[in-house]
């Protein structure tokens, strides 16, 4: 953030500590643990999945070589080619007679001497000692061709390398595997051809052997380890804006997404030409990362999944193209299709897809999302459509509404109002504003109504400097702001159902927008000071909020404080924010029949409201847990300033 805004801000700060300090020195927090408020539902708080900032391709999705079928917009993007035999000719891009995969390169060689590279995604990240597997399709026009794989390092050096002999005529698929002698960070693919003869290669790739839960072609599973340590309720996918995409032919198709990955349609995202700050040509979408394996993760990490789908509106920033009411069906025939390829028997026409990918079993869809911050009464008409059909075949599952861009605004007021009288099961609210918006926002959900619509705040994330800016900063004072408002959506859990931060991870060498939650480049990943204010609470979670307050009321503000208490199966937990930049000890009487036994106290702190972390310091800004001994019903909290603290101690 800037110094401007940082000094700003820490003034701020300072001031209502000030102004509250000699009030504060005799004042108990209280606790009622027996009378509980609102249940807290296990979806509350979850995660939030684009494929921006190279998140899919580059980012989870573990492939290594980039434009692997030869489908981008320049069909050799990302390889080169080259050799003592290179002549004009020798290596020619062909479009053939599959729509979904047309291209493929064709290769001649007179007497070998004929090689490519790939780049990869900014460089392969390939770790010693890890196996690598290679794959190709291919089709002999002209028998007499080897083929060699090496990676080599910057310097042109092996790092590890086989051949492989293609056999037979028609189009085939051949795999062999090696194992990397060193670790480099930016190493790139080589493909020796040798002999002589004509070849047409496709799907040219290689990935990591140590994938997450070693799935072949799967997920970078350092990565999924960072969503599995946060345990979230839900994981929602795949955007965002890429659902609505810049016009309706560049939308987020599901069905493109799933069946053998040679058959999924490779697409332009939209990011890669949405900010000229942040030119990103080579940024397409393989699908190798589809509904199925979004499915398949939010299973494997304990979430509800939660997919969005386009309603027939383009994104309104950029084209704000409609599908006219007329051709509305097909795309609330995808929905319709969507529940039955994720929860239909196997002799469903989408369930046997599934079932034939490895899945048979239900992935228990019980939310859906239509639009994704979309506005006006055109999204309202068309929102009625999909409702009416989702609900009269499947009146279980819950939907998700837009109500647009913004927390407030006549744009906001409209959708709310509207959603509310159509008794909208989830409204999804998105909060991309400064620090200051957080701390004076911890009340917000204090006076809406209980029912009948619930709220999902789908996207938030504090902005350092303003959003969209490039010099924003996954900083300290914004996890602490994003902390302090997390307690009053938790103290709401009566209107609050669920929560995620957004974007969700980075690709430090080729992202589009900043703040994220975690970063990564091709080896390494951290989790920033706002993950762990995330982990924090979800891992926290409970089942049921209880009150607490200070002189009878929420604690909000008062004090520099904020802070909710709930319960679970055997523990009270308190989650107290200290703003202030000086030391803050409480009393806190806990009014319960039962005793308090010793627990432990974790605490995410920084005296500078300006730290990150970093990949050298990737634990600069990070939780510490200690034992915390209550005395009888009393717990004393003594806060460090600028701190998060939470507090478990079991009721016994």
């Amino acid at each position: 953030m800037t110094i401007k805004n940082a000094i700003a801000c820490l003034l701020t700060l300072t001031n209502i500590a000030l102004m509250n300090a000699a009030h504060a020195q005799q004042k108990r927090l209280v606790v009622d643990a027996d009378h509980i408020i609102a249940p807290i539902q296990p979806t509350m708080w979850g995660v939030f999945f684009e494929d921006i900032n190279f998140g899919a391709d580059g980012g989870l999705y573990a492939e290594l070589v980039k434009n692997r079928s030869f489908e981008f917009t320049k069909p050799l993007m990302g390889w080169k080619t080259g050799g003592a035999r290179l002549a004009e000719g020798s290596v020619l891009v062909v479009k053939g007679d599959n729509p979904k995969n047309p291209h493929y390169i064709r290769v001649t060689a007179a007497d070998g001497g004929l090689w490519l590279t790939n780049e990869g995604f900014r460089g392969m990240g390939i770790k010693q000692d890890v196996r690598y597997s290679f794959s190709v399709m291919y089709r002999q026009t002209q028998p007499g061709i080897k083929l060699h794989v090496t990676l080599i390092d910057p310097q042109g050096k092996a790092l590890g390398g086989a051949g492989l002999s293609p056999e037979g005529m028609g189009w085939q698929k051949d795999t062999v595997s090696f194992i990397a002698g060193r670790t480099e960070p930016r190493a790139s693919l080589k493909l020796d051809i040798e002999g002589a003869g004509q070849i047409d290669l496709d799907m040219i790739s290689l990935f990591p052997g140590d994938t997450w839960k070693n799935r072949p072609g799967g997920l970078r599973s350092d990565m999924v380890q960072w969503l599995a340590d946060m345990k979230p309720g839900f994981i929602r996918f795949p955007g965002g804006c890429i659902v609505e995409g810049f016009n309706l032919d560049n939308r987020y198709q599901w069905k493109k997404t799933v069946g053998p990955v040679e058959d999924r349609q490779v697409e332009i995202n939209r990011w890669n030409i949405e900010f000229a700050h942040r030119p990103t040509p080579d940024y397409f979408q393989t699908h190798g990362l589809g509904f199925f394996e979004y499915f398949q993760l939010a299973e494997d990490i304990g979430a509800e999944p939660l997919p969005i789908l386009n309603c027939g509106m383009a994104c309104q920033f950029n084209s704000a193209e409609l599908a006219p009411i007329d051709d509305i069906a097909p795309y609330i025939q995808d929905a319709l299709d969507l529940v039955e390829f994720a929860n239909g028997d196997t002799t469903t026409t989408w369930g046997k897809l599934r079932a034939s990918m490895g899945h048979p079993a239900s992935f228990h869809l019980h939310m859906m999302g239509v639009g994704n911050e979309n506005w006006g009464p055109q999204y309202i008409e068309r929102l009625k459509m999909f409702t009416r059909a989702l609900k009269t075949r499947y009146p279980d599952v819950r939907l998700v509404n837009s109500s647009g861009t913004d927390p407030e605004g006549n744009r906001y007021d409209f959708l709310n109002d509207t959603l509310r009288a159509m008794h909208a099961d989830l409204i999804d609210e998105h909060y991309y504003r400064k620090p200051e918006w957080f701390f004076a926002n911890a009340r917000r959900y204090d006076n809406y109504p209980r029912s009948p619509s619930h709220v999902f705040a789908g996207e938030y994330a504090a902005q350092s400097d303003h959003t969209v800016s490039v010099d924003n900063q996954n900083c300290w004072l914004t996890a602490l702001s994003e902390a302090a408002f997390m307690t009053g959506l938790e103290r709401n859990a009566a209107v609050v159902s669920m929560a995620s931060y957004a974007p969700l991870f980075a690709n430090a060498d080729a992202w589009q927008w900043t703040p994220d939650l975690i970063w990564v480049n091709s080896l390494q990943s951290y989790g920033t000071p706002d993950y762990y204010v995330q982990q924090l609470f979800s891992l926290n979670k409970g089942k049921a909020v209880v009150p607490l307050t200070l002189d009878g009321q929420s604690v909000a503000g008062q004090d520099s404080l904020y802070a909710t208490a709930c319960l679970d199966e055997r523990d009270l937990i308190i989650k107290v924010v200290n703003a202030s930049r000086a030391q803050a000890t409480r009393v806190i009487t806990v009014d319960t029949r039962k005793r308090l036994g010793p627990g432990t106290l974790t605490v995410l702190q920084s005296d500078d409201l300006n730290a990150v972390n970093s990949f050298d310091q990737p634990a600069r800004v990070a939780p510490r847990e200690m034992p915390f001994i209550p005395k009888g019903r009393t717990l004393t909290l003594a806060m460090r300033p600028y701190s998060l603290n939470v507090v478990r101690v079991p009721l016994q």
